[in-house]
């Protein structure tokens, strides 16, 4: 198959998907394409949003659309780490003789919905970390691989923080973008309430297969690069730093942290599904800065000042994005120095 008809396969099949997903949910077209650009991309979401609007019923439409194995744990502050990755149990065989059985895990699934993440202890929350970067889990001193593709997608509210464990930065950081689901305008509310009070519903289809998502995910990889477009997104994480003499002025001022190497690295695969799904075999301006919010805004520490003034961390990123683009066009020099 020419380069030209994967690309448009995949642009066929990533279309495909989001209109299957659409049947059910109402007015979150951004918030669904870029779970999608997540996925294939090979990272983990986080979305986060108050209670009741749609985001554990949006995952599960998205696995329905998919030929591959779903998983749901519900997380609450009694949950340990066995119950999401398995424990070896002792068995009997048909001669009596007892050995140990490995009984696997929800966590041994291609798509994890993770509901309510924050309510479960950071041990708990920890057990997901190996899965999530690895792509396997170790029990009793074996590592056994998790199914391909694997993705989590978790949810959190933010509003109500009794009895919750805020997720570790190092935790967050593995999550390749960071989704704040809003809430839905009058006429997505309308329509909501059609679709959920009327005796008919909307049947989703099986549009895609794991090897298809694993075939995608490879040709993402492919897709070049110009020098200019990485320069830039590693300019945007550099100005995140408040330490570094070009930061500008906002960032020095309220930054704590900035973001890791892993933010340039989402922002790239992120840029470059975007492209693919539009039929483009390479990456723009536009893409990283379309991408920027979702891939840095949990990678960003605000400092005491920050939070005092309640700053908002997109419009901080908005700035940091602007201040990087004058940087890279006053040329290569003033970005190596």
């Amino acid at each position: 198959m020419t380069q030209d008809a994967r690309v448009q396969e995949f642009v066929t099949s990533f279309n495909a998907l989001r209109s299957e997903v659409e049947k059910v949910i109402v007015g979150h077209r951004e918030i669904i394409t870029h779970v999608l650009f997540g996925m294939f991309a090979g990272g983990h979401v986080l979305l986060e949003g108050v209670p009741g609007l749609g985001k554990t019923l949006l995952i599960k439409t998205l696995a329905e659309g998919l030929e591959l194995k779903f998983s749901r744990i519900q997380f609450t502050p009694d949950l340990m780490p066995a119950d999401i990755i398995g424990t070896n149990i002792i068995v009997e065989d048909a001669d009596g003789r007892k050995h140990f059985q490995f009984q696997y895990g929800p966590i041994f699934a291609n798509i994890l919905l993770a509901d309510e993440i924050n309510r479960a202890t950071p041990k708990t929350q920890s057990a997901l970390l190996e899965g999530m970067q690895e792509g396997s889990v170790t029990v009793g001193g074996a590592s056994r691989p998790l199914p391909a593709p694997f993705f989590v997608l978790a949810t959190q509210n933010p509003i109500e923080m009794e009895g919750t464990y805020p997720l570790p930065e190092a935790q967050l950081d593995r999550f390749f973008f960071k989704l704040r689901v809003r809430y839905p305008a009058l006429e997505e509310l309308n329509a909501i309430i059609d679709r959920t009070t009327h005796a008919t519903s909307a049947t989703v289809h099986r549009v895609m297969s794991g090897p298809n998502v694993v075939s995608f995910r490879e040709l993402i990889r492919e897709v070049p690069v110009a020098t200019h477009v990485r320069d830039l997104a590693s300019m945007i994480v550099m100005a995140t730093h408040p330490e570094w003499d070009r930061s500008p002025e906002p960032a020095r001022r309220f930054v704590r942290y900035g973001a890791s190497p892993r933010g340039a690295q989402a922002l790239i695969l992120g840029a470059k599904v975007r492209a693919l799904a539009e039929g483009r075999y390479n990456v723009s301006v536009d893409d990283l800065k379309a991408l920027a919010a979702p891939a840095l805004r949990h990678r960003i520490i605000l400092n005491f000042e920050g939070e005092a003034e309640a700053v908002d961390v997109d419009a901080l990123i908005a700035d940091i994005v602007r201040s990087a683009e004058t940087l890279v066009g006053q040329g290569k020099e003033a970005f190596l120095r």
